[in-house]
């Protein structure tokens, strides 16, 4: 499980001041759920993620992964997350599947059981074609593909997803749609982070949307639908950004 509880990250700027990134967040999502962190670019979205990941430290606030504490067990955090960032790039002189055996390897796993996980990964994500092929010729739906099974070569309780599908075709897009639901299947901690709202209607068991660093709603699709009186997921984002803004 993951329990974030007043999820605190302020930076310093010398022209800006002080830059609250996240402020006060706080969100539970359970085993066998998908939490979808709904928001646009520069919402405090990724640095959520960040905190949960052990990447950054919280100014304030705290949270737990697993039962592991962020802030004072972030190496057992790390064992047990599978962090998918957008930012991550691939070696391109690798194959994918020298790559996933490197990874793998990284992790501690021996050689029997990377050639397992690599199989199934490659089975689930659709790469068999280009398994072998180096990274550096791939097109960016393989790309991501890839990065998302080395993400998840040591098979991770917890599993985050920042902006998965961003700039795929349609096709890949689908795939990995379908391999986000079957993590949730296999009973996986999933948390998906977008800004594509028709993939939080499509997936997420609970919403989350962010907005200025705050968590300015949260509940299931029906329930934000009723709460705020729209059925698409666009216009409930917008009446929740317009209020903030006029606030």
């Amino acid at each position: 499980m993951i329990e974030a509880r007043g999820l605190t990250k302020t930076f310093r700027d010398k022209k800006r001041g002080e830059i609250h990134a996240v402020e006060d967040v706080s969100f539970t999502c359970q085993p066998g759920q998908i939490y979808g962190l709904l928001g646009a670019n520069g919402a405090g979205k990724t640095t959520t993620l960040r905190l949960l990941a052990t990447l950054l430290q919280p100014t304030r606030g705290t949270a737990t992964v697993a039962n592991l504490s962020v802030i004072d067990q972030a190496a057992e955090v790390r064992a047990q997350v599978g962090f998918l960032a957008a930012s991550t790039a691939l070696y391109g002189r690798l194959t994918a599947r020298e790559t996933l055996t490197y990874f793998g390897r990284l992790n501690g796993l021996p050689r029997t059981e990377i050639a397992r996980r690599t199989q199934k990964l490659a089975d689930d994500l659709d790469m068999h074609a280009f398994l072998d092929r180096r990274v550096d010729t791939f097109s960016t739906g393989m790309k991501q593909k890839t990065s998302i099974a080395r993400t998840l070569i040591h098979d991770p309780a917890v599993i985050i997803f920042d902006e998965p599908t961003l700039g795929l075709d349609v096709m890949a897009s689908r795939t990995i749609l379908r391999f986000v639901r079957d993590c949730r299947a296999r009973g996986k901690t999933v948390i998906y982070s977008t800004h594509i709202m028709s993939e939080v209607e499509k997936l997420c068991d609970t919403i989350g949307i962010i907005h200025g660093g705050r968590l300015m709603a949260e509940g299931t699709l029906a329930e934000l639908q009723a709460r705020f009186g729209e059925r698409e997921m666009e216009e409930i984002f917008v009446k929740i950004v317009g209020e903030r803004e006029a606030a």
